[in-house]
């Protein structure tokens, strides 16, 4: 039975702190894992679909649970600073987390870069290692170090812009922004975990699709146990 959720200190903005609705609030895991072990989709496994995949796509898949890559690119003191941040703004705040950073910094190891940069920016791999180098200088010390409240409010200054000084006086921060969190996300929304999260029905060669037609559902398709939509309800309840 899906959740009703009629407390309006679920919605975005109306706790007293003004951080996001508290993650227990969601449903718990029962099959799978999902970041933090919560989702709209509690008895959905993506894997549970891996033996309809081709071999190539099944082994590249499960690597991304089995065999985390090593960190090969970032030195120590980048990894706990760009840790600490990814999980700030990735809203990872315990296990099972999604091992963005070594999937980045695995990308980074091997060049595989996006093929594109901002005039204004060095390439990505430098932009890495300056962001890292500009946290901590904005931080006073090791990013890594402070409290999540700070470490909330020091990216939410990165995102907007508003770092100055040391590393940020010839980084653009809005554009080092955008840089760091692309790669995070694909990153995220690269892994099983995350699909288990958000419902996505994974690879579909080479069995393709099986329902064409309007308002049609996969068979496999997973079964939502959080309906209430947030946007329409704010409206509704005139909390925007």
């Amino acid at each position: 039975m899906a959740e009703p959720y009629r407390d309006a200190g679920h919605l975005p903005k109306r706790r007293p702190d003004g951080r996001p609705a508290p993650p227990d609030e969601l449903p718990r895991q029962r099959r799978g894992t999902t970041p933090q072990m919560i989702g709209r989709y509690p008895d959905y496994d993506i894997l549970d679909n891996a033996g309809h995949w081709d071999p190539v796509t099944r082994e590249v898949v499960l690597a991304r649970v089995e065999d985390p890559p090593p960190l090969r690119f970032f030195d120590d003191r980048e990894a706990r600073t760009l840790g600490a941040f990814l999980d700030t703004v990735l809203a990872q705040d315990r296990e099972p987390r999604i091992p963005v950073l070594h999937m980045v910094d695995a990308k980074l190891a091997d060049g595989r870069l996006d093929g594109y940069r901002y005039a204004d920016l060095p390439e990505d791999p430098e932009t890495w290692r300056r962001v890292a180098r500009g946290l901590d200088e904005a931080a006073g010390g090791d990013f890594d170090a402070l409290p999540d409240e700070r470490r909330r409010a020091l990216a939410q200054r990165f995102r907007d812009g508003e770092l100055t000084g040391g590393v940020w006086n010839d980084t653009d921060p809005s554009r080092a922004w955008s840089v760091v969190l692309r790669a995070a996300l694909a990153a995220f929304y690269s892994h099983p975990w995350a699909w288990n999260e958000i419902g996505y029905g994974g690879p579909r060669y080479p069995r393709g699709y099986l329902r064409l037609g309007p308002g049609q559902e996969e068979p496999d398709m997973a079964d939502e146990r959080f309906s209430l939509d947030p946007v329409p309800d704010t409206r509704q309840r005139g909390l925007e």
